[in-house]
C-alpha cells in the first residue's frame, strides 16, 4: 500500500476547518479506486494517528460548454472524511 496512490489532496475549506477542530474530523480528496480501509491504512501510515471512522463521498462532475458551444464536463471527485481518535490530531500548517 502506497500512500500517494490513495491520498492526492487535504481539503481546506471553512467547513472542513471547522469539522477538524470541533469533531477531530478531516476531508481528503483521494484516488476513485480508494476504499475505507486502504484510505485508513494510509492516513494511519502517513500522519502517525489512529483512524475511527472513514466516510465517503462520491461527486460527478459538472457539464460545462466551451467557448465554441461543444458541451464538456468537469472531473469526478471522490472524498474522504476520516475522523480520528479522540486526542489525535493533524498538523497541516
Amino acid at each position: 500500500m502506497q500512500a500517494d496512490k490513495i491520498l492526492q489532496t487535504v481539503r481546506l475549506t471553512e467547513k472542513s476547518n471547522a469539522q477538524s477542530a470541533e469533531y477531530g474530523q478531516y476531508t481528503f480528496e483521494v484516488f476513485p479506486s480508494a476504499t475505507k480501509a486502504t484510505i485508513a491504512a494510509a492516513v494511519e501510515a502517513t500522519f502517525k494517528v489512529t483512524v475511527k471512522r472513514v466516510n465517503v463521498q462520491n461527486y460527478l462532475g459538472k457539464t460545462t460548454r466551451g467557448r465554441n458551444g461543444l458541451p464538456g464536463k468537469k472531473p469526478d471527485v471522490k472524498k474522504a472524511i476520516v475522523t480520528l481518535k479522540a486526542g489525535d490530531t493533524i498538523e497541516l500548517v
